[in-house]
């Protein structure tokens, strides 16, 4: 089984102290526990991802959301997960060839930063409180861009902010079901507990959607882990306001398929995980999609290491490659 962590890091830790002023900081030839892929040690993926946020609503901003958070993610799997430089460079290497020269990572004028910028955010995910809009990307969204104003305080000038907070409001309500009444997550601040929430779920998710693609999979993972992630920065209050929809979204995966749902060929087995440097050298240059490519493992790696369960890492790793 591929290790799902590296123990030697200690991911909160660097996401909300380290990672805000090592790039800057270090001096020629420190060593450090994390690739010297130099778009991660500037954080510029992060921009770029704030960037695409920010921008998405003036454009397709479901899909372009996406890539924005998706290179948010890539940053944060490389560096939690101590990517070796090949497989950090391979990864930087497919976002320059297809969406960094693109209108959607241009970027935005100086401004002076908003100082509440994370609390912005915050109020208008919860401004949706209980509802359940398109798989809970409100959420997931809301979630990449406080970690990344965190991360780059001097990136939330005034227009970024509003086209975050624009985007947060985009998302339209989704199969909004009654969610059952025995689905109860933990506390999302008990971080080990509704880890293995999400896992043990988005693991009975992969074996029902057999034959039909791992949306459903792939989507538990990254919407329960930005509900974990949000209350481990201690955003607890805007993480619980979403406790209803992502109950919402756990009734609605237990359903499985149904009759109008579509036939998607399943991913031949493989051995080769995301945090392999084979695993992202065999990917051809143009098939990132939407950037589920990197936000599925960057919730699957962050919510194994938060449940320590080597023996639900080890069920999960053997039927992973169904979605990577």
């Amino acid at each position: 089984m591929n290790p799902p962590i590296n123990p030697r890091l200690n991911r909160r830790r660097f996401s909300l102290g380290s990672a805000a002023f090592l790039g800057g900081c270090l001096m020629p030839g420190t060593p450090t526990s994390f690739a010297e892929e130099p778009s991660l040690q500037q954080k510029r993926l992060v921009l770029l991802g704030l960037n695409a946020l920010a921008r998405a609503p003036e454009m397709n901003y479901f899909a372009d959301g996406h890539r924005g958070a998706a290179m948010i993610s890539a940053h944060m799997m490389c560096v939690d997960n101590d990517f070796d430089d090949a497989a950090a460079t391979r990864i930087v290497e497919l976002f320059d060839r297809n969406w960094a020269p693109t209108k959607l990572c241009e970027p935005f004028p100086e401004g002076d930063p908003v100082p509440d910028a994370a609390e912005q955010v915050g109020k208008a995910l919860a401004e949706n409180s209980g509802v359940l809009r398109e798989v809970g990307h409100d959420a997931i969204f809301a979630m990449h861009a406080i970690k990344a104003f965190r991360m780059l305080p001097s990136a939330a000038t005034r227009q970024r902010v509003d086209g975050v907070c624009n985007l947060i409001r985009a998302f339209k309500p989704w199969r909004d079901v009654e969610p059952d009444e025995d689905i109860d997550p933990p506390p999302f601040t008990d971080s080990a507990a509704a880890s293995k929430f999400v896992l043990q779920e988005a693991s009975d998710a992969i074996d029902r959607f057999v034959g039909f693609g791992q949306g459903f999979a792939g989507h538990m993972l990254t919407f329960g882990q930005s509900l974990v992630e949000m209350a481990a920065m201690g955003d607890a209050e805007w993480a619980e306001s979403c406790r209803t929809a992502f109950r919402k979204y756990v009734t609605v995966t237990r359903q499985g398929p149904d009759s109008s749902s579509r036939k998607i060929a399943d991913h031949k087995p493989s051995k080769l995980r995301p945090n392999d440097v084979s695993y992202w050298q065999q990917r051809g240059d143009k098939t990132l999609g939407i950037g589920h490519v990197f936000k599925y493992p960057y919730a699957y790696y962050d919510l194994l290491e938060r449940a320590n369960d080597p023996e639900l890492a080890k069920t999960l790793d053997a039927k992973a490659y169904q979605l990577f």
